[in-house]
C-alpha cells in the first residue's frame, strides 16, 4: 500500500509538533568523551530557526559565515539522537570552510529523541518517522534557504551520519538538483514498509547524484557484506560516479568524536574527503 504525505504525518498527531531544539548532547549518549570536538562561533552566524514546512515550522540549527553571501548549502542529517550538540557543531565546522550549514529536526513530530535515555524508546520514534516527510521537509529546508538569499542551492550538498546516512543516499535518488552527497555509515539493506518503502540498495541502479559512502570495517550494525552487496549495485549502474570508502578496524560512529566509538584517523581522512568530494562535484 502506497501511504500519501498527508497520510504518514496524521499518524503522529498526537505528538505536537516539536518547537524548540533540545540544548546540549542527547541524554543517551552520556557521559560524553574528553575527546569531543568544540567548534567556536567567532565569524559565525550560528543558532537556531524556524523552518516553515507543509504542515507548519520545524526547528533548526543553521550556521554560516557572518559576512558575505551566495554560500553553498549544506543539508546535516542527523543520527538518531536528532539535532543535539554534536549536530549542532558540525554546522559550524562546515560554516567555518565557507557553507551555510542547516540541520533541520526531522523527528520533531514524532517525540525529541535528544531527551530519551534508553536507545529502544528512541528506535519507537524514528521507526515512525515517514521516509516521504523527511524528503519533503528537506526540500522545504531548499526552498527556505533558496528564498533567503543567502544561499546557493546550485551548489546543493548533503550529509548524514547512521539514521542520516540512509537518508543521504535516498535524498540523492529523490532530488537530482543536488551536486552532491557524503553518507556516513548509514544502513543499505532493510525490510520494506509503507513508512520505509525502499533502503539504498533498491535505488542504486538509478542514482545520478554522486554520493560518497564512509564505512567501519568493524560496524556490528551494517556487516562489510552489505556494503559490499551495495557497493557492487553501484557499479552496475550505468554512469554511477559514487564511490564507497571502508576504513579496516573502524566500528560505527567513527566520526563522532562525543562516543567511545570515535576514531580519530578515519574520522579525519573521512572529513577531507568529504571536502575534496564537495570540491570535485561543485557544492563548494
Amino acid at each position: 500500500m502506497t501511504t500519501t504525505f498527508k497520510q504518514q504525518t496524521q499518524l503522529s498527531e498526537k505528538n505536537p509538533i516539536m518547537t524548540n531544539l533540545s540544548m546540549g548532547f542527547a541524554l543517551s549518549v552520556q557521559p560524553i568523551s574528553d575527546q569531543t570536538i568544540t567548534t567556536d562561533t567567532n565569524e559565525l552566524v550560528a543558532g537556531e530557526v524556524k523552518v516553515p514546512v507543509q504542515d507548519g515550522e520545524l526547528p533548526a540549527y543553521q550556521a554560516l559565515p557572518a559576512s558575505g553571501d551566495s554560500f553553498p548549502v549544506v543539508l546535516v542529517v542527523p543520527e538518531v539522537f536528532g539535532v543535539h550538540e554534536h549536530i549542532k557543531d558540525i554546522c559550524r565546522r562546515f560554516a567555518k570552510l565557507g557553507y551555510w550549514a542547516i540541520a533541520v529536526e526531522l523527528f520533531a513530530r514524532q517525540g525529541d529523541t535528544s531527551q530519551l535515555k534508553e536507545i529502544d524508546e528512541i528506535r519507537k520514534v524514528v521507526r515512525q518517522v515517514p521516509d516521504a516527510q523527511v524528503f519533503s521537509d528537506l526540500d522545504a529546508t531548499v526552498a527556505w534557504a533558496a528564498a533567503s538569499g543567502k544561499g546557493d542551492v546550485k551548489r546543493l550538498g548533503i550529509t548524514g551520519f547512521c539514521w542520516g546516512g540512509r537518508i543521504v543516499w535516498l535524498y540523492a535518488a529523490h532530488n537530482p538538483h543536488l551536486k552532491a552527497g557524503v553518507a556516513w555509515y548509514g544502513r543499505l539493506v532493510g525490510e520494506a514498509t509503507d513508512l520505509q518503502p525502499k533502503h539504498p540498495v533498491d535505488i542504486a541502479a538509478s542514482l545520478k547524484v554522486p554520493v560518497l559512502g564512509l564505512y567501519g570495517e568493524a560496524d556490528a550494525g551494517i556487516p562489510v557484506s552489505t556494503v559490499e552487496t551495495f557497493r557492487e549495485a553501484l557499479k552496475a549502474a550505468q554512469g554511477n560516479p559514487s564511490e564507497i570508502i571502508v576504513y579496516p578496524d573502524a566500528p560505527h560512529a567513527f566520526y563522532a568524536d562525543y562516543r567511545p566509538n570515535y576514531r580519530p584517523e578515519p574520522a579525519k581522512d573521512g572529513w577531507q574527503r568529504l571536502q575534496n568530494w564537495f570540491k570535485k562535484y561543485g557544492v563548494a
